[in-house]
């Protein structure tokens, strides 16, 4: 397997990652933040992070026109949107609400899985 067909099967796992984020975001958000390790919210916090569901939910849609059409600007508008998402996690696994030490291992790392993502998804629109 090359790394453009590695590229497009990783790309389709975020599709149904971002697409159960952003719903679970929308739909459940104490429950998915319980997932994450969140403490139990807080009104505000249940909100605030409820309203990152549509986010979510427009990234897995990119995801899903790369998938589809798989033109260079659909890479470069990946690799854009997940270059967005470097530091968010790393600050979000700083909260006092999030206790265990696996999930703000976990959400560290997610801003290394960005950034390779960002990186390979550059790569891949280049040689689109």
């Amino acid at each position: 397997m090359d790394l453009a067909e590695l590229t497009e099967r990783q790309n389709k796992g975020m599709i149904a990652f971002d697409a159960i984020l952003g719903t679970g975001a929308l739909l459940a958000p104490r429950a998915t933040l319980r997932v994450f390790g969140h403490d139990d919210p807080s009104p505000d916090a249940e909100w605030l992070f409820r309203r990152c569901g549509p986010i979510w939910l427009t990234f897995a849609a990119a995801h899903a026109v790369a998938a589809g059409r798989g033109r260079p600007e659909d890479w470069w508008g990946l690799a854009w949107l997940r270059g967005t998402e470097l530091l968010t996690d790393v600050v979000w696994a700083q909260s006092p609400a999030i206790r265990r030490p696996l999930s703000r291992t976990a959400l560290r790392l997610a801003g290394v899985g960005n950034l390779a993502m960002a990186l390979a998804y550059a790569v891949r629109a280049r040689r689109a």
